[in-house]
């Protein structure tokens, strides 16, 4: 019989410093996609509300509370993540699991931005993508989503089956931006 070994998407690969960056893999805990019914959107914001604390967020945004947060996914998508999600949402929206789906690192420290804007065609000035402000793009050549997690930090997902070319390209980038400075 296999023993199998439960493992993080980036486990090994990370943590990764080059400068005074650094490359850590999150742990989100629990990823819920939330897929309101058609003219539930409200109600599934006053349910997030009253569960969880948090509410439906507008395109491009991350509201974040004590428990968790709720990330824009997309038109009429959003990510419940951190907390277990109630069963009161399923009345107002599907709900799929993908806690497992998700490799999520976090790169942080002064030159972050100059390492995302080798990686993504986001428009990352602080009047533009704010702390608080998420995005489904390219990030090199993976489909994922960026969210700017403070002022030199970036949260980014991309399918667990890409997390070894992930860190990689980030990895790289990350240390052409340390040398630029050193």
């Amino acid at each position: 019989m296999v023993d199998l070994v439960e493992m993080t998407p980036c486990a090994g690969l990370v943590p990764v410093t080059a400068g005074a960056l650094r490359l850590t893999e999150a742990a989100p805990g629990w990823v819920t996609v939330l897929a309101p019914y058609k003219g539930q959107q409200g109600a599934l914001g006053r349910a997030l509300a009253q569960a969880h604390g948090l509410g439906w967020p507008e395109p491009g945004e991350v509201i974040a509370g004590k428990s968790g947060a709720v990330q824009w996914f997309g038109r009429d998508l959003a990510l419940l993540v951190g907390p277990e999600p109630a069963a009161a949402l399923a009345k107002h929206a599907a709900l799929t699991d993908q806690s497992d789906a998700w490799a999520v690192l976090r790169i942080e420290g002064p030159g972050a931005t100059a390492v995302m804007a080798r990686l993504t065609p986001l428009d990352l000035r602080e009047s533009v993508f704010g702390v608080g402000r998420t995005a489904r793009t390219d990030v090199a050549h993976m489909a994922g989503a960026v969210t700017r997690a403070g002022t030199d930090a970036y949260d980014i997902m991309a399918f667990r089956s890409m997390a070894a070319s992930l860190v990689h390209e980030v990895a790289m980038a990350m240390r052409r931006v340390a040398a630029r400075t050193q």
